[in-house]
C-alpha cells in the first residue's frame, strides 16, 4: 500500500467556509488553480449546496487547461456544472469550459481544427444562454464576441477546410 492510499482527507469546519472560499479565490488570483480546486472540494464536502464554491471550483478546474501539466477531465467539470440550479448558468458555464478547453488546445499546439470546433460549440452554448440571460447580464454575448475574435486572430477554419493540408499516403 502506498502512502497516498493510507492518508484520509480531514474535513474543514463549516464555520470556516467563508474564509476558505476567500482563500480559494486568492489562490486563483495567484495562478495556483490546483490549490483553489482543492479548497473548493473541501468546502463542498461540508457544504455541498454552496453555489459560490461550486462556481469557483468550475473556474479553478478549467484554469488548468492552459497549463502543461495534466488537466482535469472536462467530463468531471461538467458534472459540477450539471449541479447548478438554473438553465442559464448551466449553458453559460458549459460554454465557458468548452471555450477554455479550445484555447488550451491552441496553447498546447494541438490541431487548429480542434480549437475551431471547440470555439464554435462554445458559441452555440453562449447563444442558447443569451436567450435565458438575466436582465442586464450580457456575459454570454461578451464571451461569444471573444470567441469570434480568437477565430479571426488565429485564422481558424472549420475542420473540412484543413483536409487539403493533410499529407497524402
Amino acid at each position: 500500500m502506498s502512502e497516498a492510499e493510507i492518508f484520509e482527507l480531514k474535513p474543514i469546519h463549516v464555520d470556516s467556509v467563508p474564509h476558505s472560499l476567500a482563500k480559494a479565490r486568492k489562490y486563483r488570483d495567484l495562478n495556483d488553480p490546483r490549490q483553489a480546486e482543492s479548497i473548493c472540494h473541501d468546502i463542498l464536502a461540508v457544504d455541498p449546496d454552496n453555489r459560490d464554491a461550486r462556481l469557483e471550483l468550475i473556474l479553478a478546474m478549467s484554469d488548468q487547461f492552459s497549463g502543461t501539466r495534466k488537466s482535469p477531465r472536462t467530463v468531471d467539470i461538467m458534472q459540477h456544472i450539471d449541479k447548478l440550479d438554473d438553465a442559464y448558468s448551466r449553458l453559460y458555464y458549459r460554454g465557458l469550459i468548452t471555450e477554455r478547453e479550445a484555447l488550451g488546445f491552441l496553447e498546447r499546439g494541438h490541431a487548429a481544427a480542434f480549437a475551431y470546433e471547440g470555439l464554435r460549440e462554445a458559441m452555440d452554448l453562449y447563444e442558447a444562454a443569451e436567450k435565458l440571460r438575466p436582465v442586464g447580464n450580457d456575459d454570454a454575448i461578451l464571451r461569444w464576441n471573444a470567441c469570434v475574435r480568437v477565430i479571426r486572430r488565429e485564422k481558424l477554419r472549420p475542420p473540412a477546410e484543413y483536409a487539403h493540408e493533410l499529407p497524402l499516403e
